[in-house]
């Protein structure tokens, strides 16, 4: 890195949460000549969240340190801090980055998108506060398509690749009960199976805007649907299981959440919500108890 900065108000250090999202919809539209596919999601954030502290060092480079997973120039987080570098012309003589992870790794909730959000987040602060923040989503499109949604977060219809925000309503309160099967769903093996002309069930995406709109509860919750699901190969048939235990289980909705393998319930009654969380946790160990935020 070049360049020194002072940080904002002498501050050298900011810990932030980087929350998961859920898709309430999730629908393929088309796809596009360079090879991407244009999206309509409608996005949700949940409280279950890592913490990603940022800090300004005396030594040299981003030092990353992430659990198990590679704190390298492939963590989403350095690659944030670097955008921010290149776009903004400011950096650190050196930068550490400490993520605590809790939401899983390859899940569909987009936790490393989340944790290169706060990173983006941590850095104006302390950095350059005077950053706005339609600038701060414009660096972190750079980073991923799932970025700017995570800088900015709460309930939000995603578009294009993902990164052509509209603000919404916020959602009505809904407990969550998140289960990963043990098992990863490639993204791009996904997308290899959408023939965007023959897919079937897909979202009522109006429909979910009209009820985010109106503070529906019913609504939402009649309006939940990932179009992913019609192109699942067999051999990823246990989110259908879970799907079907969550709706047992008295859950108002379930879905897989972006391209999984992550399925959700929602529930108002929170009572029933943790009755389902306690079930699913006896066989997943990846299962969680949340709530939107």
């Amino acid at each position: 890195m070049t360049g020194i900065a002072a940080p904002a108000c002498g501050q050298k250090a900011l810990t932030l949460s980087a929350f998961a999202k859920l898709n309430l919809t999730l629908d393929i539209l088309r796809k596009r000549e360079d090879g991407y596919h244009d999206l309509q999601m409608v996005m949700q954030t949940v409280e279950l969240h890592d913490d990603v502290t940022v800090a300004l060092t005396d030594g040299d480079g981003i030092v990353c340190r992430c659990g198990e997973i590679p704190g390298d120039e492939t963590n989403l987080a350095v690659k944030a801090a670097r955008a921010f570098f290149a776009a903004t012309g400011v950096a650190p003589r050196g930068l550490a980055i400490d993520i605590e992870k809790r939401i899983p790794a390859r899940a569909g909730m987009a936790g490393g998108s989340s944790d290169a959000a706060a990173t983006l987040r941590a850095l104006r602060k302390l950095l350059k506060p005077d950053l706005l923040g339609d600038e701060l989503e414009r660096i972190a499109a750079r980073v991923g398509s799932d970025v700017p949604y995570c800088v900015r977060g709460g309930t939000a219809l995603a578009e294009g690749r993902g990164e052509r925000l509209t603000a919404l309503r916020a959602a009505p309160p809904f407990h969550v009960v998140l289960c990963k099967p043990d098992f990863d769903i490639p993204t791009p093996m996904l997308f290899s199976r959408v023939k965007v002309s023959e897919l079937w069930s897909r979202p009522d995406t109006n429909g979910m805007l009209d009820a985010l709109h109106h503070g529906d509860a019913d609504g939402v919750a009649s309006r939940v649907k990932n179009v992913f699901e019609t192109v699942l190969p067999k051999e990823y048939a246990e989110v259908f299981g879970i799907k079907e235990r969550l709706r047992r289980m008295k859950a108002e909705a379930a879905a897989m959440t972006g391209s999984g393998p992550t399925v959700f319930g929602l529930y108002r009654d929170e009572a029933a919500a943790r009755e389902a969380y306690e079930d699913l946790s006896a066989d997943y160990r990846q299962t969680f108890l949340t709530r939107f935020v």
